[in-house]
């Protein structure tokens, strides 16, 4: 049904818009990418020294952590501040718990000089501060930093292991999150992955060995803890903690990253298998991986440092399955291609990718294909199926692909999820056909005139008809395989010379897509406007490689003319960029010049302003004006002829003022060379009444 284009235009336009945006939001969250260069070159980016260092050294262990991971090789050489902010640390007894923390994690990559001496002031700090701690963050930072000397010197051992342990788990509660202190009575799963991370060090340093019945206790804990993990649509699971008393809301990214770290490090430190589901792990790669590239080198690190932890830890290894691209054309004949790595883009072992099955998006129908293997390539290390099948034509699929491992001993290290799911779009020319335009007769439906178009090229088709006549746009699509092709947009727009527009849907009926515009039922919309009217036809869809918005030509409508109450046509939207353009040019009137005196009569004028001047200088010669009492003596001379030279300025910048400067400009410069006058006139003054007292006392 034909409407006025100043709302409805609009809002095709943006509804054909948002539909693009929701195909490509959908087309990246449904599937997940491992770590690229991009996350290099951010991490290079965000964490950036000042003047060489970094503000704490959390933050130092935070950059050095994630260089040190994603292998970066062109980065801030930070070592030698580094080394000198650790033995600052480590070498001062007034230094925070956590600072000594991160000064010995930071060692840890960078690899300083600490003499046996620092150690041992250390080990005997952080002993005391074990002995000492009444919250969860004490016992952290202090049994975490004995860990750390210990791989560095060895023989470090905790005397009371077992107290220590209970101590750590007297902050448990019942639903597997733990608080930070006995007298905070909220419970955080960011301090639970605290806790297990704590409680790793203890046992790592303990002798002998704990009672395993208390390690043991620990995995129903860790099992009501993941009993409340929270889960998006896409499968990525997350913990969020929505409120702890006296902490900071950490947000989900911090609180996951807490629990994965420690999560793993208990398990690869107590070697105790743990009751998690591999497909619970596999949601945590999911949701740091669905991430993308984090914006803020604090939520960076927490992403790269958990997916290391996750690479590597003894539960499940994830292995993510992913697609260099999902848009392949059939008329380029692309080949599908799939990678499959670990999370940091490790090589993944020996296995098999099979494509399940390919859907219609949106249908129930069964699959298009039968169970196929991709064949793997040894240089480019993809899976590949070099030939779409047939029955894949243009639009939106979504592709069922299984990961098979070769090693049975391998599924016990490795999760894959089982089968995967992607939104593929395939892509082709859509071949447009029999595109006709014509004006018909209204009553008998005639052809009257018609012409041929070529919507690939260019066309300036005019035609002329009246408020009885009809105007009829016709077209066909097939795809590639030769069926029909819907597009998502197919839209005739008609332009008045006076800029009012309006739009109208295609209809189609299987390939054939036909628009008849009857003019007599259009005079109202058309507000009565006769004149020229511009055609354009606009096709376009996500997956059409050749969209088009062709100006086909003109046609000149004869409408009655309006009548009285007729609608009129509404006020066109104002550039708001116009005001800024080139302004009319502005004509002054002035007024006719005033006559002027004979040029005699001026020069006789200018004579007689010099009389003075002239009076002035005679006066001097009547007088006997001499240079007799002028100083000899160097000094005083100096400041005389300062004091003529002052004088003459002055009557300068009278003379410049009548030329070209301003009062402002004048009192400014009068003001300088007044002080001058004043000082050198005084010296002058003085000078010369000593010189006369002198002669009168002689």
């Amino acid at each position: 049904m034909p409407t006025n284009l100043n709302f409805e235009m609009a809002r095709s336009l943006v509804g054909f818009t948002v539909l693009l945006l929701f195909l490509s939001i959908c087309e990246s969250a449904s599937f997940f990418q491992p770590i690229s260069d991009s996350h290099r070159s951010a991490a290079v980016e965000l964490f950036s020294p000042d003047h060489g260092s970094f503000k704490s050294l959390e933050e130092t262990y935070e950059a050095l952590r994630t260089f040190d991971v994603l292998g970066i090789e062109k980065k801030p050489d930070v070592t030698a501040t580094a080394c000198r902010l650790v033995s600052e640390t480590v070498g001062s007894s007034s230094s925070t718990l956590k600072d000594l923390f991160y000064a010995l994690k930071a060692n840890s990559i960078v690899k300083c000089k600490i003499n046996d001496k620092a150690y041992q002031g250390i080990i005997t700090r952080l002993n005391a501060a074990v002995d000492g701690a009444s919250s969860l963050p004490d016992f952290y930072y202090s049994v975490g930093g004995l860990l750390l000397v210990k791989g560095s010197k060895g023989d470090v051992h905790l005397a009371d292991a077992d107290g220590i342990f209970r101590s750590v788990k007297a902050f448990r509660q019942s639903d597997g999150r733990w608080r930070f202190s006995s007298n905070s009575p909220e419970s955080s799963a960011f301090a639970a992955g605290i806790a297990l991370e704590t409680l790793a060090g203890v046992v790592s340093l303990a002798s002998p060995e704990l009672d395993q019945s208390l390690i043991s206790t620990l995995n129903s804990d860790i099992s009501k803890l993941f009993d409340s993990i929270e889960k998006y649509d896409d499968g990525a699971l997350y913990f969020d903690d929505k409120l702890v008393d006296g902490h900071d809301h950490q947000g989900p990214l911090a609180t996951t990253s807490s629990v994965v770290r420690g999560l793993t490090v208990f398990a690869a430190v107590t070697d105790e298998r743990l009751n998690i589901p591999s497909n619970k792990i596999l949601g945590l790669a999911n949701f740091f991986l669905g991430i993308g590239v984090p914006g803020d080198a604090k939520d960076l690190f927490n992403q790269i440092d958990s997916l290391a932890c996750l690479e590597s830890n003894r539960v499940s290894i994830p292995l993510i399955l992913s697609l260099p691209s999902t848009v392949l054309s059939v008329t380029k004949e692309d080949s599908l291609q799939v990678n499959v790595n670990t999370v940091l883009g490790s090589n993944a072992p020996p296995l098999t990718v099979k494509l399940v099955g390919v859907f219609t998006s949106g249908s129930k129908a069964a699959s298009l294909v039968e169970s196929q293997e991709l064949v793997f390539d040894d240089g480019t290390g993809m899976y590949n199926l070099n030939n779409l099948p047939k029955s894949i034509d243009v639009g939106s699929y979504t592709f069922v692909f299984e990961i098979v491992l070769h090693e049975p001993e391998h599924e016990k290290i490795y999760v894959t999820g089982g089968q995967k799911k992607v939104p593929i779009f395939a892509s082709g020319l859509i071949k447009i056909e029999n595109a006709e335009i014509a004006v018909l007769d209204s009553d008998l439906g005639s052809i009257e005139t018609q012409k041929k178009l070529d919507l690939a090229g260019q066309n300036a088709v005019s035609l002329s008809a009246n408020h009885l006549q009809k105007l009829r746009v016709s077209f066909k699509l097939t795809t590639p395989h030769g069926l029909a092709f819907k597009p998502h947009q197919a839209l005739l727009k008609l332009r008045h010379e006076s800029k009012v527009e309006h739009i109208f849907v295609v209809g189609n009926s299987g390939k054939q897509f036909e628009m008849v515009l009857n003019f007599l039922g259009l005079v109202e919309k058309f507000f009565y406007l006769s004149g020229r009217y511009d055609i354009e036809l606009a096709v376009g869809d996500a997956v059409m490689e050749n969209s088009l918005l062709r100006a086909i030509g003109h046609i000149e409508l004869d409408l009655p003319e309006p009548p009285e109450k007729a609608t009129r046509p509404p006020p066109q939207p104002v550039d708001p960029y116009s005001r800024y353009g080139p302004k009319a040019e502005i004509t002054h009137i002035f007024r006719a010049p005033e006559k002027r005196p004979p040029k005699e009569l001026s020069l006789a004028f200018l004579g007689l302003t010099f009389l003075p001047l002239l009076g002035f200088l005679i006066g001097l010669l009547r007088l006997g004006v001499n240079l007799k009492n002028f100083p000899s003596n160097t000094v005083p001379a100096t400041f005389a002829t300062l004091f003529h030279v002052s004088i003459g300025a002055v009557l300068s910048l009278y003379v410049l003022f009548w030329l070209k400067l301003d009062l402002f400009q004048t009192l400014k410069l009068l003001g300088f060379l007044g002080v001058i006058l004043v000082l050198v006139g005084h010296r002058v003054l003085s000078h010369l009444a000593a010189t006369s007292a002198k002669l009168k006392s002689a």
